[in-house]
């Protein structure tokens, strides 16, 4: 590398950071990641936009829509085509989930509620049928899942990132131990603009704008493989996701043939603004550089708890983690987060027993330490 490039890559990585606001000892962003100011000020604008009404008005807000997909499809490395949106990552998995129209999808029992709802919800419907394999905690590793198939298994379900442990599946493995008939549908959420993954291993991806994106609410981005186009039925989408859509005639009109056709209702123009603006400030430093960064700061903070004789629960290979470093503080977990909370550090509790931290590439190393002292007096 130039000393030019490496001037240019410090010079983008201060602009990225100076970007951001939040305190010193926020360590939440598994659980929500603040925006930036570029972020809060392209919500701004837009509201201006909409409150001044211009000619176009209209036109120019929902031009975020393709902003969103463009950046969306340029860090996944899934076609522009192949790139839709919808409201949330929970909504996406419930339209891909009806979408099925049979078989079993096999999901670790350990998932985050939103990915286990959805597959409840169309077994009832008498659809694909939900297969539950494991128990809380139990990693989905290519081993587990390869194990855990049945002929009758079409697809199967996971998290790029566990929210619980911090375990970065490995979707190249899992990939091979289903073979290329099966679907593999990965929830992204927790892993998106910060783990460095081979997203198009997946014939569906689905990642919400509001964790490590940073975001916000509202916008969530649903992307397919050719085979996922082809075996998932757009069952759950509405009017805006249908050909020639402005023409209101009173008939069913046939699905868009990309994945725009998963849209239901035309999204807040402020939530895929906020989108877009987050994914373009990912670009300007690259995914790469975030997930080294972020690496080296739950590297940092897992040191600290073992210092301060705090039992780490969470991954220690840098391979097999994506920033969460959970703490295991039996019996005392609530007391210990009210005495984080006292020292102004944003943490999540898990039960009794876990306190789950979540650093990103813009967190402050001092607040490792700090989060550490005080763990270490319940320890």
């Amino acid at each position: 590398m130039s000393p030019s490039t490496e001037h240019d890559d410090a010079a983008a990585f201060a602009s990225y950071t100076e970007s951001f606001t939040e305190p010193r000892g926020y360590l939440n962003f598994a659980s929500y990641g603040p925006p930036s100011r570029a972020v809060r000020g392209r919500v701004a604008h837009l509201l201006e936009v909409a409150g001044d009404a211009g000619a176009g008005a209209s036109e120019d807000l929902h031009a975020e829509d393709l902003r969103a997909r463009e950046a969306f499809s340029r860090l996944s490395g899934f076609p522009l085509e192949r790139v839709g949106l919808t409201g949330s990552t929970s909504l996406g998995l419930f339209q891909v989930a009806f979408g099925l129209p049979g078989g079993s999808v096999l999901v670790g029992a350990g998932e985050f509620p939103s990915n286990v709802y959805p597959w409840l919800r169309t077994s009832a419907m008498g659809r694909a049928r939900v297969d539950l394999t494991g128990e809380p905690g139990t990693r989905m590793t290519p081993d587990v899942v390869a194990r855990a198939l049945t002929d009758d298994t079409v697809a199967v379900s996971v998290s790029a990132v566990d929210f619980c442990t911090g375990y970065r599946a490995d979707l190249a493995g899992i990939r091979e131990a289903i073979g290329p008939d099966r679907l593999l549908l990965v929830d992204g959420i927790q892993g998106f603009g910060v783990a460095d993954l081979e997203w198009t291993l997946a014939d569906v991806l689905i990642a919400g704008a509001q964790k490590w994106v940073r975001g916000g609410w509202g916008a969530a981005a649903l992307a397919l493989s050719p085979q996922g186009m082809e075996r998932i039925e757009p069952l759950l989408t509405g009017w805006t996701g249908v050909t020639d859509s402005r023409r209101y005639d009173g008939e069913e009109h046939p699905p868009l043939p990309g994945a725009q056709r998963f849209s239901i209702s035309n999204l807040s123009p402020y939530a895929t603004g906020a989108f877009a603006e987050a994914l373009t400030l990912i670009e300007s430093v690259g995914v790469p550089a975030i997930d080294g960064i972020v690496a080296t700061h739950a590297q940092a903070l897992v040191e600290q708890l073992d210092a301060a004789g705090v039992e780490v629960l969470s991954p220690r290979e840098r391979s097999e983690s994506a920033g969460i470093v959970v703490a295991g503080l039996p019996g005392r977990a609530a007391e210990a987060q009210g005495a984080l909370a006292a020292a102004d550090i944003t943490a999540t509790l898990h039960g009794e027993d876990r306190i789950r931290f979540s650093v990103h590439a813009t967190t402050r190393s001092e607040a490792f330490g700090d989060a550490a002292e005080v763990l270490g007096r319940f320890a």
